[in-house]
């Protein structure tokens, strides 16, 4: 079987490793127990938890077993990594509850069947500490001077970091230090932003148990110019059906930019490298192809062939003009829209704009289309008798497509 670590490296998933040529003599020749951290801060997991579990699934797939380590007392303090601003504090019951439906969604990409996957909450031990005690046992091995410098401290020493938050370092180090302890956890994994976290364990057990721990850090999902995917106009791009519908997930991953599609198909699916460099020879129009098969293989693995195929479907009758009956729509309040209503007042209030100026710059750029027929007046009123029956179908762009009515 080919070396996963060879994998990961040839689909350009690898950001930084701790001991390149000796985690992938390990990975080649071993069975080993790794782990990664998710802390349950939300009540979905998003994209950038699914680049993390794409890698996990990898490791699964080639015999290593993966350990999940749900962050619930981690959480209660917060990671400050890549944040301006202290993240707000949540309560254990919330911390819980989110906790619950991490683990319902992973349970659809890892196999928990026979051992072949762990699934742990820090909460356990981090809540159960004396803290003179941790002190004593973990904090004298860790350098205030080294934490300084650490990459994920910098963006919040010029505003402010809070000690509580500081502490949070230590705790990912224990966590590291515990699973090394009782499962025999060989590597953390994690997204690039994690580095110093992850050094700060391998330091810990080096010093308490003088063994070698190695770390690997993964690519985070960014588009070609260095920016952050996973945003939508609405928020993150959720995995739960509820807060981003199969739909609307689907057609994220459709409309990438062109020079992103080769590179996405890498990192989130699982094609082989030999059917994609097929799709690289795409070019122009061509492309469509490679973005249509790339939507639905995220869109398989996060929500199921059946939504994949009916998300699909909708999205070659929308395009052709044929169906719109699984069209994304919103039904609006007769009461709200009166007699009639401003077109940027009827976008913002189905969420199609962020805000009005967002819907003034989309219209004088020839952006918006209603029924076909381009909106060039940004004080177009649309009749209520026209949301009656099928209602209205709003194009937003060239690929957004819409059906408001009542």
């Amino acid at each position: 079987m080919e070396n996963v670590f060879d994998v990961l490296k040839a689909r350009g998933l690898i950001a930084q490793t701790t001991h390149e040529q000796e985690i992938r003599d390990i990975l080649g020749k071993e069975k080993i127990t790794f782990y990664i951290g998710f802390d349950p801060t939300a009540d979905s997991l998003h994209i950038g938890h699914f680049m993390q579990l794409i890698v996990m699934k990898h490791m699964q797939n080639a015999g290593h077993r993966p350990i999940i380590l749900l962050g619930g007392g981690t959480t209660m303090v917060g990671d400050p990594t890549g944040k301006s601003d202290m993240r707000p504090m949540i309560t254990q019951d919330v911390i819980q509850r989110n906790a619950d439906n991490f683990k319902v969604q992973m349970s659809k990409f890892i196999d928990f069947s026979d051992g072949k996957a762990i699934m742990v909450n820090n909460a356990d031990w981090l809540l159960k500490l004396n803290y003179v005690d941790f002190l004593r046992e973990v904090g004298v091995h860790f350098s205030v001077n080294r934490m300084l410098t650490a990459e994920c401290f910098k963006t919040r020493m010029e505003k402010g970091l809070t000690f509580l938050e500081f502490n949070y370092m230590l705790m990912q180090g224990y966590d590291f230090y515990k699973l090394h302890k009782e499962y025999g956890c060989k590597m953390e994994f994690g997204g690039d932003d994690q580095w110093s976290n992850i050094l700060g364990g391998i330091e810990l057990i080096r010093r308490k148990d003088s063994e070698q721990a190695y770390g690997m850090t993964f690519t985070l999902l960014t588009t070609s110019e260095g920016k952050k995917m996973g945003k939508t106009e609405k928020g993150a791009l959720w995995l739960d059906p509820e807060k981003v519908s199969p739909y609307d997930f689907y057609q994220y991953w459709r409309n990438v930019d062109d020079k992103d599609v080769i590179r996405l198909l890498k990192l989130v699916t699982f094609l082989p490298l030999e059917q994609i460099a097929e799709y690289e020879k795409l070019e122009g129009q061509e492309l469509n192809k490679a973005k249509c098969v790339l939507a639905y293989e995220v869109t398989k693995m996060v929500h199921g062939v059946e939504e994949a195929d009916k998300a699909n479907a909708a999205a070659t009758a929308i395009f052709s003009g044929a169906d719109t009956s699984n069209m994304p729509s919103s039904v609006v309040d007769k009461a709200e829209i009166g007699d009639k209503i401003n077109v940027l007042d009827l976008l913002l209030m189905v969420s199609l704009i962020p805000s009005k100026a967002e819907g003034r710059r989309l219209i004088q750029q020839g952006g918006l289309s209603i029924d076909g027929e381009k909106v060039t007046d940004v004080s177009y009123e649309i009749e209520a008798s026209r949301l009656e029956g099928d209602g209205i179908v709003v194009k937003k762009g060239k690929k957004v497509f819409h059906k408001v009515s009542f």
